[in-house]
């Protein structure tokens, strides 16, 4: 994928949820360049470097977007250990570059991959990113659940909605969660939410600089309501809390991992929780 000698694309016609494709690429391209990468994804770079936007305006490019993104690799990379042949489904993919760490990171597996999204990211995905026969591209609405039925589930099913479900109604977001339940007994989904105080405080959005306000996150659950799904969505057989990575320094190395883990925080923090359909 060499741009040296093309023009950047432009990419200011992103809005609302899509524009945070471009947040989260920019915290994973900065921290990937830094002289301590806590994740490697020269692909990401690159994308970064490919697009004419004005990146700075989001004020933030912390860790805390790169160690979301190792969080999601983990938990993907072990499920390919067990089903190498299996489908991942990433719902609102966004401008992530997942595939190619995972793939770097088992280079013998041969999973596939579905990315969805609406239609002008998966435009500059394809105009972008490096081409795969393993990778299926849906221009759609992860609530337009025709997605499904492009899945073959016959070597596993692995789900990622990373940064999407806080960004839904609800009544949507538990909808998606119970269709893939009914649809794909034996997968599994993982989703990220955040502090279950967002929705109730920042309802207009969390600001991250002067120039740009986060959109609306309207859905969030607790770690004891997330624990508490098997017991009202069929389909699901258990949930895991999972750990939150390791960063850089003294904070994001020691303290916010532990933080992390303090049960007396765990209702009041945000979530990465995998699901086990049965």
């Amino acid at each position: 994928m060499d741009h040296a000698d093309h023009e950047r694309v432009d990419a200011s016609h992103l809005a609302g949820v899509s524009e945070t494709a471009l947040l989260t690429l920019y915290g994973r391209a900065y921290q990937a360049r830094r002289p301590q990468p806590i994740i490697d994804d020269p692909v990401a770079i690159r994308l970064v470097d490919a697009i004419d936007f004005d990146f700075e305006k989001f004020g933030r490019r912390g860790q805390e977007m790169a160690l979301r993104s190792l969080a999601f690799d983990r938990a993907t990379i072990d499920y390919l250990r067990d089903h190498p042949s299996a489908t991942v489904v990433a719902l609102a993919e966004g401008l992530q570059t997942s595939f190619w760490r995972v793939s770097a990171a088992l280079p013998d597996a041969g999973f596939r991959w579905i990315s969805v999204d609406l239609p002008p990211v998966i435009e500059l995905r394809d105009r972008l990113l490096p081409s795969s026969p393993r990778i299926t591209a849906l221009a759609q609405s992860a609530l337009d659940y025709s997605w499904a039925d492009a899945v073959d589930a016959s070597g596993g099913v692995f789900i990622t909605a990373e940064g999407l479900l806080m960004y839904l109604q609800p009544d949507e977001a538990m909808g998606l969660i119970a269709e893939c339940a009914r649809r794909f007994p034996g997968g599994r989904m993982l989703f990220d939410l955040p502090p279950v105080l967002v929705p109730k405080v920042a309802r207009n959005g969390l600001r991250s600089s002067r120039h740009y306000r986060v959109p609306p996150m309207p859905f969030s659950l607790s770690a004891a309501q997330l624990a508490r799904l098997p017991e009202t969505v069929p389909g699901i057989r258990a949930v895991h809390d999972l750990p939150m990575p390791a960063g850089r320094g003294f904070f994001f190395g020691k303290v916010y991992p532990a933080v992390w883990r303090w049960p007396l925080l765990r209702n009041h923090r945000g979530a990465y929780t995998l699901v086990e359909f049965g």
